[in-house]
């Protein structure tokens, strides 16, 4: 089977209480349905956990309007560690997540009006798009950009959908656009600048001369679920000032405070190994057959960019609609190109959770 990324599936965030920041996450993303919320060791990721094997909880939930999911992730075996610097523009991994909205200026008006932490006011992209800056209250910094996809109306008031990509520090763009124009697909330019800009002025060392490009992907993705993940960029910013720029992670463990990984749901993983063998990229982990979630299976497998920072590729087997009837969707013998029907995606919103 050739390779197929379908989409952004999740964000991984990991945080000290999954139960308490979820609520902020309905509350301003919408991100209110429950894919799966379950309780397990992680063995697979043992080199990224100390050498030893560590046990957590993990929360997927998606929003209705569309986009990628957050995967909440919370240690249970020990204390999730904060970042001992602070975290800054330019420093190397995720630094913040994109959100699409409806409409950018109503998000920000429900966002104030609601005691969300704002960094900015609305502001322009260099290609002339509004977005602001948000952070969680757990310092997660998220960016509200205008979005032009969404796959079902929830009439949220925060006017916000889920995941549409993420802002990535690396040390070198060239050697990073092998990776996200090249095997990830976003090889459309938006923009490609040089310079200080106003826009991230009110981040950490926003005030530096960067480098930034916007990549989206040039044609509606494929597979299953590609309806409701929607479209994605990435931003990739270079430092071109700062000496002193840091791994976001370093010394700390995956699941550790922050965004964790980014999540592309794929089909065709044996494609995908081989082409990222080929590209210097080799899988660091691969759960080879199936993995069981309980709720859902299929196989992962995890990526370094240049920088260290964690790209996964989950290939879906099954996934619950309503659990509690024993309905899932099994994607084993489907077309591995062709969508979902709208109704079947549109039935995941039966796991609404209300607040």
């Amino acid at each position: 089977m050739e390779k197929i990324i379908c989409g952004i599936q999740q964000m991984g965030i990991g945080v000290p209480d999954v139960q308490e920041i979820w609520k902020w996450y309905r509350k301003f993303l919408g991100a209110n349905i429950r894919i799966f919320e379950e309780a397990a060791d992680a063995p697979l990721m043992i080199d990224y956990t100390g050498g030893k094997v560590q046990s957590r909880t993990a929360t997927l939930a998606i929003s209705m309007e569309g986009g990628g999911g957050f995967e909440i992730w919370q240690y249970t075996s020990r204390s999730t560690e904060k970042s001992k610097f602070e975290i800054k523009l330019g420093d190397y991994g995720l630094y913040s997540c994109r959100i699409k909205s409806r409409n950018v200026s109503e998000s920000f008006t429900y966002f104030k009006n609601n005691g969300a932490k704002l960094l900015s006011e609305i502001v322009k992209t260099p290609n002339g798009n509004l977005h602001f800056f948000a952070e969680d209250p757990n310092g997660n910094i998220f960016n509200i950009v205008e979005g032009n996809d969404f796959f079902s109306n929830t009439k949220h008031p925060s006017k916000c959908g889920a995941v549409a990509g993420s802002l990535i520090g690396v040390s070198d763009i060239e050697k990073s656009l092998k990776l996200y124009s090249g095997i990830l697909g976003y090889s459309t330019v938006e923009y490609d600048e040089i310079g200080v800009f106003d826009d991230l002025s009110c981040l950490p060392e926003g005030n530096k001369k960067v480098r930034r490009i916007l990549l989206s992907h040039p044609e509606l993705r494929k597979g299953p679920f590609a309806k409701l993940l929607g479209p994605s960029k990435i931003e990739l910013i270079q430092s071109l000032e700062r000496e002193d720029c840091n791994k976001i992670f370093e010394k700390r463990f995956w699941g550790d405070w922050g965004f964790i990984h980014l999540c592309f749901d794929i089909k065709g993983m044996d494609a995908l190994k081989k082409e990222c063998s080929d590209l210097n990229f080799p899988f660091t982990v691969d759960s080879s057959n199936s993995f069981d979630m309980g709720e859902a299976a299929g196989r992962f497998s995890y990526i370094e960019d240049p920088d260290g920072t964690l790209i996964e590729f989950v290939e879906t087997h099954k996934v619950p609609v309503m659990k509690k009837f024993g309905w899932y969707i099994n994607l084993k013998n489907r077309n591995p190109k062709k969508h979902l029907p709208y109704w079947m995606l549109l039935a995941m919103g039966l796991n609404k959770v209300k607040d």
